[in-house]
């Protein structure tokens, strides 16, 4: 009975920690997802990142399937994190400075459907904060359009094992690639102001 009564005390402690400890997710697409890992990595509040496909009918595709822009998958990147500790919309933040969302036909040298930009939202919630930056987004850059997405969350599929945090794995070739493929020259040129700071003038 002891031993009983010591179980049923620990649960009911540690039940109001376990409630506390809710985690959601976000899925962003910004074109490749070698480059977005890293950015929320290094993310209080975040304890898990993946990249993979998602937003196509495609079920368990392959990097080589999805390259062919016939899946209807972008190159995309899942996001648990802790609300407590960071918002969903420090996330969206982070997501934008970390794209060009001018661009309608993927991202700097990277072309083709998989490679443009979206935000899968999973709640009406995710729905409406989406749509909140977005429009900070479009004031920002008026009156050039802004072509990324706001769409549902669809099945979220991991890409493959050598694609995960490639920015520690070759970490050489992948900083030959942000700079060959324009990224990073595109991105500081594109963001000389943060979004919370005002648009200069022309």
């Amino acid at each position: 009975m002891k031993f009983i009564r010591t179980l049923i005390l620990s649960l009911l402690i540690g039940a109001p920690a376990m409630a506390l400890a809710k985690t959601d997710t976000a899925i962003f697409a910004g074109g490749c997802f070698w480059c977005m890992q890293p950015e929320f990595d290094n993310m209080a509040g975040v304890s898990k990142t993946v990249v993979g496909y998602s937003g196509g009918t495609v079920a368990n595709p392959t990097y080589e399937q999805v390259s062919t822009d016939t899946t209807g998958h972008y190159e995309a990147i899942e996001i648990t994190y802790d609300p407590a500790k960071v918002k969903y919309e420090d996330l969206l933040d982070v997501y934008w400075h970390n794209i060009d969302p001018l661009d309608a036909g993927g991202q700097n040298y990277d072309r083709g459907q998989h490679y443009q930009t979206a935000i899968f939202v999973n709640s009406p919630v995710q729905q409406a904060a989406a749509e909140a930056s977005k429009k900070k987004v479009e004031a920002f850059f008026a009156p050039k359009p802004v072509a990324t997405k706001i769409l549902p969350a669809k099945p979220f599929y991991a890409a493959e094992d050598y694609h995960q945090k490639y920015y520690e794995k070759s970490s050489i070739r992948y900083k030959a690639y942000k700079v060959g493929s324009g990224r990073e020259d595109n991105l500081k040129q594109l963001w000389k102001k943060n979004l919370r700071q005002p648009m200069p003038a022309e």
